[in-house]
């Protein structure tokens, strides 16, 4: 079973990869319960409220980058 510190380090690899804030791909592993094809399927629909609401909460900023365009806290 992967542990934390390993699924931490493979998100934020994976954010890096796909131009994507790490707040971003961790709320898109946690909706997809580190299923990597859902995670790639959910990222690949740019637009989940569950995620970005989630994302959100992890941060104080008010802009995050999904796939190098950003969004805006007040946007959703």
């Amino acid at each position: 079973m992967a542990t934390d510190q390993y699924k931490a380090h493979h998100v934020g690899e994976w954010a890096s990869l796909r131009s994507t804030s790490p707040e971003i791909a961790e709320a898109i592993f946690e909706v997809a319960n580190y299923d990597e094809k859902l995670a790639e399927e959910i990222w690949q629909q740019q637009g989940s409220d569950e995620v970005l609401f989630r994302a959100f909460d992890k941060t104080e900023q008010n802009t995050l980058i999904w796939d190098n365009k950003p969004v805006e806290r007040r946007n959703i």
